[in-house]
């Protein structure tokens, strides 16, 4: 199955951009299945550094383990799920626009299922996946914009 993928204008930096959706804590603020999201150690956020995600699909909370396998700031970043039968594969790229004042963010979600997560991929977790990140991209523009205000 190919990525899902979907892109939005934001009237931020790409700076701003990038800080705000690469910091895990940040996630619950902005994606409605996110519980709770850290990194794992002290080390700065960068290639390599693992991020414990709790995510409420359906009535469970499913926690998973992503690692960031690309970190390249302001520009792009990619991690991947290391654990849980549904492993996810994220990978985001931000544009400047207008000489920098704007950015065009650009996400990137495709899905590994392993044992159980095989079945639960195509029939719970992609649709629910193409419906929410509309949504979440939109209320990350919101945040963004609003604090930027």
């Amino acid at each position: 199955m190919s990525a899902i993928k979907e892109t939005i204008d934001i009237d931020c930096s790409p700076e701003e951009v990038y800080s705000y959706v690469t910091t895990p804590s940040h996630l619950p603020e902005w994606q409605e299945s996110a519980v709770s999201a850290h990194e794992v150690g002290d080390a700065a956020m960068g290639v390599g550094t693992k991020v414990e995600v709790t995510r409420k699909i359906g009535r469970r909370e499913i926690p998973m383990t992503m690692e960031v396998t690309e970190f390249d700031p302001p520009r792009s970043w990619h991690l991947h799920g290391t654990d849980g039968p549904v492993r996810g594969d994220v990978q985001g790229t931000i544009e400047p626009l207008d000489d920098g004042k704007r950015s065009r963010l650009t996400l990137s979600v495709d899905f590994e299922g392993h044992g159980v997560g095989k079945l639960l991929v195509p029939l719970v977790v992609r649709p629910h996946v193409r419906k929410e990140m509309p949504r979440n991209e939109e209320r990350l523009r919101n945040l963004l914009e609003h604090s930027a205000a």
